[in-house]
Protein backbone atom coordinates (compact mmCIF):
# COMPACT_ATOMS: atom_id res chain seq x y z
CA UNK A 1 0.00 0.00 0.00
CA UNK A 2 1.18 3.49 -0.83
CA UNK A 3 0.26 4.68 2.66
CA UNK A 4 2.58 2.14 4.26
CA UNK A 5 5.39 2.97 1.83
CA UNK A 6 4.96 6.67 2.56
CA UNK A 7 5.08 6.13 6.32
CA UNK A 8 8.20 4.00 5.95
CA UNK A 9 9.83 6.70 3.81
CA UNK A 10 9.08 9.35 6.45
CA UNK A 11 10.42 7.15 9.24
CA UNK A 12 13.62 6.63 7.24
CA UNK A 13 13.84 10.36 6.52
CA UNK A 14 13.62 11.30 10.19
CA UNK A 15 16.15 8.62 11.10
CA UNK A 16 18.60 10.05 8.55
CA UNK A 17 18.07 13.55 9.94
CA UNK A 18 18.74 12.28 13.46
CA UNK A 19 21.89 10.47 12.39
CA UNK A 20 23.39 13.25 10.28
CA UNK A 21 22.07 16.61 11.49
CA UNK A 22 22.14 16.51 15.29
CA UNK A 23 25.47 18.32 15.55
CA UNK A 24 24.33 21.24 13.42
CA UNK A 25 20.91 21.27 15.10
CA UNK A 26 22.70 21.85 18.40
CA UNK A 27 24.92 24.54 16.87
CA UNK A 28 21.94 26.34 15.36
CA UNK A 29 19.92 26.22 18.57
CA UNK A 30 22.80 27.60 20.63
CA UNK A 31 23.43 30.32 18.05
CA UNK A 32 19.80 31.42 18.34
CA UNK A 33 19.96 31.36 22.13
CA UNK A 34 23.15 33.45 22.16
CA UNK A 35 21.61 36.00 19.83
CA UNK A 36 18.40 36.30 21.86
CA UNK A 37 20.33 36.52 25.13
CA UNK A 38 22.39 39.38 23.72
CA UNK A 39 19.39 41.38 22.54
CA UNK A 40 19.30 40.03 18.99
CA UNK A 41 16.26 39.17 16.92
CA UNK A 42 15.46 35.94 15.10
CA UNK A 43 13.77 36.25 11.71
CA UNK A 44 12.15 33.30 9.96
CA UNK A 45 11.87 33.73 6.21
CA UNK A 46 10.77 31.22 3.59
CA UNK A 47 11.98 27.79 4.74
CA UNK A 48 11.31 25.01 2.25
CA UNK A 49 7.64 25.57 1.51
CA UNK A 50 6.50 27.69 4.47
CA UNK A 51 7.78 25.59 7.34
CA UNK A 52 8.40 28.79 9.28
CA UNK A 53 4.69 29.47 9.81
CA UNK A 54 4.39 26.31 11.91
CA UNK A 55 6.30 28.03 14.73
CA UNK A 56 5.09 31.62 14.66
CA UNK A 57 2.30 32.90 16.92
CA UNK A 58 0.93 29.52 17.90
CA UNK A 59 0.50 27.52 21.08
CA UNK A 60 3.81 25.99 22.12
CA UNK A 61 5.84 28.33 19.92
CA UNK A 62 8.37 30.86 21.21
CA UNK A 63 7.58 34.56 21.02
CA UNK A 64 11.13 35.39 19.93
CA UNK A 65 10.55 34.06 16.40
CA UNK A 66 9.27 36.72 13.99
CA UNK A 67 8.20 36.27 10.39
CA UNK A 68 10.13 38.09 7.66
CA UNK A 69 8.97 38.49 4.07
CA UNK A 70 9.27 41.16 1.43
CA UNK A 71 7.79 41.96 -1.95
CA UNK A 72 8.76 44.77 -4.29
CA UNK A 73 6.11 44.96 -6.99
CA UNK A 74 5.97 47.61 -9.68
CA UNK A 75 2.92 47.93 -11.93
CA UNK A 76 3.46 49.98 -15.06
CA UNK A 77 2.55 49.36 -18.69
CA UNK A 78 4.08 52.50 -20.16
CA UNK A 79 7.14 50.75 -21.52
CA UNK A 80 7.96 47.14 -22.12
CA UNK A 81 10.22 45.80 -19.40
CA UNK A 82 12.32 42.68 -19.52
CA UNK A 83 11.65 40.00 -16.95
CA UNK A 84 15.25 39.11 -16.32
CA UNK A 85 15.96 38.18 -12.70
CA UNK A 86 17.62 40.83 -10.55
CA UNK A 87 21.17 39.71 -9.85
CA UNK A 88 22.27 42.82 -7.97
CA UNK A 89 20.88 41.97 -4.52
CA UNK A 90 19.58 45.54 -4.26
CA UNK A 91 16.04 44.47 -3.35
CA UNK A 92 17.32 42.15 -0.64
CA UNK A 93 19.62 44.81 0.84
CA UNK A 94 16.70 47.22 0.98
CA UNK A 95 14.42 44.63 2.61
CA UNK A 96 17.00 43.72 5.26
CA UNK A 97 17.55 47.37 6.13
CA UNK A 98 13.83 48.12 6.27
CA UNK A 99 13.41 45.16 8.65
CA UNK A 100 16.11 46.77 10.82
CA UNK A 101 18.19 43.60 10.86
CA UNK A 102 21.45 44.16 12.68
CA UNK A 103 24.79 42.39 13.13
CA UNK A 104 24.31 39.49 15.51
CA UNK A 105 20.69 38.88 14.54
CA UNK A 106 19.71 35.51 13.07
CA UNK A 107 17.96 34.99 9.74
CA UNK A 108 16.61 31.52 8.98
CA UNK A 109 16.05 30.77 5.29
CA UNK A 110 15.66 27.76 3.04
CA UNK A 111 15.93 26.56 -0.53
CA UNK A 112 15.55 22.86 -1.27
CA UNK A 113 17.73 23.10 -4.37
CA UNK A 114 20.06 25.60 -2.73
CA UNK A 115 20.05 27.80 -5.81
CA UNK A 116 16.79 29.81 -5.64
CA UNK A 117 18.06 33.23 -6.63
CA UNK A 118 16.05 35.41 -4.24
CA UNK A 119 16.93 33.19 -1.26
CA UNK A 120 20.62 33.04 -2.15
CA UNK A 121 20.61 36.81 -2.72
CA UNK A 122 19.01 37.30 0.69
CA UNK A 123 21.53 35.09 2.48
CA UNK A 124 24.45 36.64 0.61
CA UNK A 125 23.47 40.19 1.54
CA UNK A 126 22.62 39.24 5.13
CA UNK A 127 26.03 37.68 5.74
CA UNK A 128 27.69 40.82 4.37
CA UNK A 129 25.76 42.81 7.00
CA UNK A 130 27.00 40.60 9.84
CA UNK A 131 23.73 38.72 10.23
CA UNK A 132 23.95 35.03 11.12
CA UNK A 133 22.24 32.91 8.47
CA UNK A 134 20.85 29.47 9.29
CA UNK A 135 20.02 27.72 6.03
CA UNK A 136 17.86 24.71 5.18
CA UNK A 137 18.60 22.82 1.98
CA UNK A 138 18.86 19.35 0.47
CA UNK A 139 22.54 18.62 0.01
CA UNK A 140 21.75 15.76 -2.38
CA UNK A 141 19.74 18.17 -4.52
CA UNK A 142 22.06 21.17 -4.20
CA UNK A 143 25.16 19.26 -5.21
CA UNK A 144 23.53 18.14 -8.47
CA UNK A 145 22.50 21.56 -9.79
CA UNK A 146 24.41 24.62 -10.95
CA UNK A 147 24.46 27.90 -9.07
CA UNK A 148 22.70 30.88 -10.64
CA UNK A 149 23.95 33.56 -8.24
CA UNK A 150 26.70 35.82 -9.66
CA UNK A 151 29.06 34.68 -6.91
CA UNK A 152 28.85 31.14 -8.24
CA UNK A 153 27.75 29.97 -4.80
CA UNK A 154 24.73 28.08 -3.56
CA UNK A 155 22.97 28.57 -0.25
CA UNK A 156 24.99 26.05 1.75
CA UNK A 157 28.21 27.76 0.67
CA UNK A 158 27.07 31.11 2.08
CA UNK A 159 25.24 30.32 5.31
CA UNK A 160 26.69 30.48 8.81
CA UNK A 161 25.17 27.07 9.58
CA UNK A 162 23.52 24.73 7.08
CA UNK A 163 20.93 22.08 7.89
CA UNK A 164 20.47 19.28 5.37
CA UNK A 165 16.80 18.30 5.30
CA UNK A 166 17.90 15.04 3.66
CA UNK A 167 15.35 15.34 0.86
CA UNK A 168 16.30 13.49 -2.32
CA UNK A 169 17.29 15.35 -5.46
CA UNK A 170 14.17 16.70 -7.18
CA UNK A 171 12.32 16.46 -3.85
CA UNK A 172 9.95 13.48 -4.15
CA UNK A 173 10.52 10.08 -2.53
CA UNK A 174 8.40 7.29 -4.02
CA UNK A 175 7.97 5.65 -7.41
CA UNK A 176 4.34 4.77 -8.13
CA UNK A 177 3.30 2.44 -10.95
CA UNK A 178 1.42 4.31 -13.65
CA UNK A 179 2.70 7.76 -12.63
CA UNK A 180 5.72 9.26 -14.34
CA UNK A 181 6.65 11.67 -11.55
CA UNK A 182 7.70 10.49 -8.12
CA UNK A 183 5.27 11.03 -5.24
CA UNK A 184 5.68 12.51 -1.77
CA UNK A 185 7.77 15.60 -1.10
CA UNK A 186 10.31 15.29 1.70
CA UNK A 187 11.65 18.76 2.38
CA UNK A 188 8.71 20.38 4.15
CA UNK A 189 8.09 17.74 6.80
CA UNK A 190 11.82 17.22 7.40
CA UNK A 191 12.50 20.95 7.70
CA UNK A 192 9.61 21.29 10.13
CA UNK A 193 11.08 18.52 12.28
CA UNK A 194 14.54 20.10 12.15
CA UNK A 195 13.29 23.58 13.03
CA UNK A 196 11.34 22.35 16.05
CA UNK A 197 14.44 20.38 17.08
CA UNK A 198 16.57 23.52 16.81
CA UNK A 199 13.98 25.39 18.85
CA UNK A 200 14.11 22.82 21.64
CA UNK A 201 17.88 23.34 21.86
CA UNK A 202 17.45 27.13 21.86
CA UNK A 203 14.84 27.07 24.63
CA UNK A 204 16.97 24.79 26.80
CA UNK A 205 20.08 26.91 26.20
CA UNK A 206 18.21 30.07 27.22
CA UNK A 207 17.00 28.40 30.41
CA UNK A 208 20.60 27.44 31.19
CA UNK A 209 21.49 31.13 30.85
CA UNK A 210 18.84 32.02 33.42
CA UNK A 211 16.45 33.34 30.78
CA UNK A 212 12.88 32.03 30.63
CA UNK A 213 11.76 32.44 27.02
CA UNK A 214 8.15 33.31 26.35
CA UNK A 215 6.21 30.32 25.04
CA UNK A 216 2.77 31.14 23.72
CA UNK A 217 -0.41 29.40 24.79
CA UNK A 218 -3.12 28.62 22.26
CA UNK A 219 -5.26 31.73 21.84
CA UNK A 220 -8.39 29.62 21.28
CA UNK A 221 -8.05 27.65 24.53
CA UNK A 222 -9.64 29.20 27.64
CA UNK A 223 -7.23 31.64 29.27
CA UNK A 224 -4.66 31.37 26.53
CA UNK A 225 -5.24 34.72 24.86
CA UNK A 226 -5.31 36.58 28.19
CA UNK A 227 -2.05 34.93 29.24
CA UNK A 228 -0.34 35.84 25.99
CA UNK A 229 -1.51 39.46 26.20
CA UNK A 230 -0.73 39.98 29.89
CA UNK A 231 2.49 38.00 30.26
CA UNK A 232 4.17 36.93 27.03
CA UNK A 233 3.83 40.03 24.86
CA UNK A 234 4.78 42.55 27.60
CA UNK A 235 7.86 40.49 28.49
CA UNK A 236 8.90 40.33 24.85
CA UNK A 237 8.49 44.08 24.46
CA UNK A 238 10.62 44.62 27.57
CA UNK A 239 13.30 41.93 27.26
CA UNK A 240 13.13 40.56 23.71
CA UNK A 241 12.23 37.04 24.79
Amino acid sequence: MLLERYRKAIDDLFKKVDETQTENINKAGKLIADSVANGGCVFLSSICHSTEMDLIYRGGGPIFYKHFSYNLKVESEQRKRDNKPDLSGENERFALKMADMRPGDVLVVGSVSGRSLNIVNLAFEAVKMGINVIAFTSMEYATQVDAVHPSGKKLYEIATITLDNCAPAAEAMLDVDGIEAKFGAASGIASDYILWSITSVAVEALLEKGITPGILKSANFPGGNDYNKSVIHPNYDKYGW
